[in-house]
């Protein structure tokens, strides 16, 4: 037991500057006053010299007209059209990039990883060749390889190599059946409107039977059973199809009808995807030998056979591994697509470089660069987080 202070003698106090409390709280307050101090000298100097030039912050020539074209756009732009509408085509075409590559990295990824691990020895060796190489070759040379030594190698467009569909090869990009929407096509999209509220209800209505029954059930396949079901049935309930189909065809010195993936956008697509899925792959792997043997022994004991073994055992508890790392992968994707600039791809750093070179506006379009990366990634890692906090293991 600790002593107690006598009656008549006062308990001796700590003077606060002594107190460890408050010499941490002391030491952040200080290293947060350097901290903006050295922001405010920069800032304050920053636009001291801005003034010398006669350069006003601001962002009023978002909207001043361009005057410059974009090879290629999801959304209607002309040279006409102001610098904030040519801001915005290079977002989409960031967007579309990213989204694009993290899905066709990510299944890539995963069947690198799976051959891994096979007891084949020529999967297993080109697999770890595929690795091996991926990463230990920088992107920008991987880049600048596939642009210049595979698509503008292909023949011109009159001598374009023809697929079935029909899909056609050339210098210029690859040209494909696409599909045009119609007058239907509004009507339609809220038809997917509907059929997403439809996975989501019957989501929670298998989810509440199965806390009920206290029965695992099947809540992804129902839902995504539900949406196909009435995605499927709205699209027949149309008074006319939501997309007519478009075939290309070559025309001349160009192609008409279909859709044209210039090479620059597939040039990037490809480098970011298969430079991507070497690490995922390792990650897929490091997973899955994570989860301990006895695992897969248990369930071979029961009868279950290899894929149900690796799909309804050893994978979910791989995910708990996969997810973190696999994070970082998606994010250094976004942030690498930047890259594309140098085979002229006009995603937003690209875009955004014309911009500084018409406005002399560095310091906004960086700012605006900076936020916009910032908020994708950002994003990103929320949603990663959240799954993961779905998936992880919790201990009772």
């Amino acid at each position: 037991m600790s002593a107690q202070p006598s009656p008549g003698r006062p308990a001796l106090s700590r003077s606060f500057w002594r107190d460890e409390r408050f010499l941490k709280v002391a030491t952040q307050v200080l290293v947060m006053v350097i901290i903006a101090g050295f922001a405010f000298l920069l800032a304050r100097n920053m636009v001291a010299s801005l003034r010398k030039q006669g350069i006003a912050l601001g962002f009023n020539f978002l909207s001043d007209s361009a005057g410059f074209d974009i090879g290629e756009m999801l959304i209607t732009y002309t040279n006409t059209d102001t610098f904030g509408r040519a801001l915005q085509v290079g977002l989409l075409n960031t967007l579309v990039i990213c989204a694009v590559g993290v899905l066709l990295a990510t299944v890539l990824g995963i069947l690198v990883g799976l051959a891994r691990l096979s007891e084949n020895f020529l999967v297993n060796r080109m697999a770890r060749l595929f690795v091996e190489a991926m990463r230990n070759v920088p992107l920008l040379v991987l880049l600048i390889f596939i642009y210049s030594a595979f698509f503008l190698k292909l023949p011109r467009v009159r001598q374009a190599i023809e697929l079935p569909g029909p899909i056609f090869l050339s210098n210029r990009g690859v040209s494909m059946p696409w599909g045009i929407p119609t007058a239907s096509a509004r009507l339609y999209l809220l038809m997917l409107m509907l059929a997403v509220v439809g996975a989501i209800v019957t989501a929670l209505m298998v989810r509440q039977r199965s806390r009920r029954l206290d029965r695992p059930q099947p809540v992804f396949s129902l839902s995504l059973l539900a949406f196909v079901v009435i995605a499927v049935l709205g699209w027949f309930v149309m008074p006319q199809s939501p997309l007519r189909l478009d075939l290309p065809a070559v025309q001349g010195l160009n192609f008409s009808g279909g859709r044209v993936f210039t090479p620059e956008f597939l040039a990037l697509l490809l480098g970011l995807v298969i430079y991507t899925a070497a690490f995922i792959g390792e990650i897929v792997r490091a997973g899955i030998q994570a989860v301990s043997k006895g695992q897969r022994e248990a369930a071979s004991a029961l009868g279950l056979t290899g894929n149900q073994i690796l799909r309804l055992i050893i994978f979910p508890q791989a995910l708990r591994v996969i997810i973190p790392p696999l994070t970082s992968q998606y994010l250094n994707l976004i942030k690498n697509s930047t890259l594309g600039v140098a085979i002229g791809y006009p995603d937003l750093f690209a875009i955004s470089g014309t911009v500084i070179n018409q406005t002399g506006r560095a310091v906004e379009m960086i700012a605006i660069i900076m936020g916009l990366y910032l908020a994708a990634s950002l994003l990103t890692a929320a949603a990663m987080n959240w799954y993961n906090q779905r998936v992880r293991l919790v201990e009772r």
